[in-house]
């Protein structure tokens, strides 16, 4: 069982700091190349900017499998100055409005520290206040000696924190799968041709995946992101129902989502090893959103295709909450699974 040493902690922390909103992912991608290239085949940054990494089987002909995770987080982007150091922006991938009011931020490269502000609650009226805040009245305030320019990102200014059993940082959204490609990387098996793709603007419509699949021709894929875990112990004074996913139970399966119907036999082999392992893993309740798995499953002649992720609260905010057995499962649970893959899974009737 692969376990989680400060090393890995110390990546992950360092890979959750890193400002890479999609678009410009620069930051995280140095961060992989350092990481991946002492045990990797090959090492290629592709065209639109995603790392993809090849480390070859021990014999020919070799299962092909893929494994997916993005490198982008949302956040913002400026585009046009109001003066003083204040900045009109907008929004890079999908963030609620409604929780960005007086969120510290960092802007550009040069990590220049803001504020998202808008007027105090004392100087808004009674019905001002019963209505959202509409992006065009938000601004980003530097101050008049920051540094920034039009274009550039900003992400939000979380730190890392290790708090007993569980990490709060921003983008873990999906900088845990990051750090997991990078260690399935450096536990490689032998009996596959893995290939892995640390992505580029998975939150602006999974494109780098949609590349990068192009590009591998796999067998079959997993993608490794994290999932949302709207799992609060009360939901409008009654059980909550719609918890999509749980801390605390593993990783999270899924058997479709708004952009993947994911191939029933590698879920089925999924929960197998799990089972066969005594690695605890749940089922992500179907509904809305989605991973790099649904661009990658139709590319080529379709790839079979399979999303396993690490549940995480407060998705697309500042900060998300996760419990750190619930990466070392899913790190458990795909090392496994790619140690007991063969062709034959493929061979078997597609229901």
């Amino acid at each position: 069982m692969p376990n989680i040493t400060e090393k890995q902690f110390k990546l992950l922390e360092k890979l959750c700091n890193a400002s890479s909103v999609s678009g410009d992912e620069g930051e995280v991608r140095q961060i992989i190349l350092e990481e991946v290239k002492p045990y990797a085949d090959e090492v290629k940054v592709d065209a639109l900017g995603s790392v993809l990494v090849t480390k070859k089987a021990a014999t020919s002909n070799a299962l092909r499998v893929m494994l997916d995770a993005h490198m982008d987080e949302v956040g913002f982007m400026l585009v046009a100055e109001d003066g003083e150091g204040i900045y009109r922006f907008e929004l890079v991938g999908g963030l609620d409005v409604r929780q960005l009011v007086g969120k510290a931020v960092l802007v550009g490269k040069s990590k220049t520290p803001g504020v998202i502000g808008a007027r105090p609650i004392h100087l808004t009226t009674a019905d001002e206040r019963q209505r959202k805040i509409p992006l065009d009245q938000l601004r980003i305030d530097i101050g008049p000696g920051g540094k920034a320019k039009l274009g550039d990102r900003a992400v939000f200014a979380t730190r890392f924190k290790r708090v007993g059993p569980s990490i709060f940082a921003k983008a873990i959204d999906n900088r845990v799968g990051c750090a997991i490609l990078v260690d399935l990387l450096k536990s490689a098996p032998s009996n596959i041709d893995l290939c892995l793709s640390f992505s580029v603007q998975e939150e602006i419509g999974l494109r780098g995946a949609k590349v990068a699949a192009n590009y591998f021709k796999p067998d079959l894929a997993i993608a490794i992101d994290s999932t949302p875990a709207n799992d609060l112990p009360h939901f409008a004074d009654e059980e909550n129902i719609f918890y999509n996913t749980k801390l605390g139970l593993g990783p999270a399966l899924y058997t479709f989502d708004a952009g993947t119907l994911s191939d029933p036999r590698l879920v089925r082999f999924l929960a197998a090893t799990g089972d066969s392992e005594k690695i605890p893993y749940q089922y992500r309740q179907p509904g809305g959103g989605g991973t790099d798995a649904g661009a990658i499953h139709r590319q080529q002649a379709g790839i079979p295709s399979v999303s396993v992720s690490v549940p995480g609260r407060y998705a697309h905010t500042s900060t998300l909450a996760m419990r750190v057995d619930d990466w070392k499962n899913t790190l458990a649970l795909v090392t496994a699974a790619l140690k007991r893959i063969t062709p034959a899974l493929l061979s078997e009737d597609r229901p």
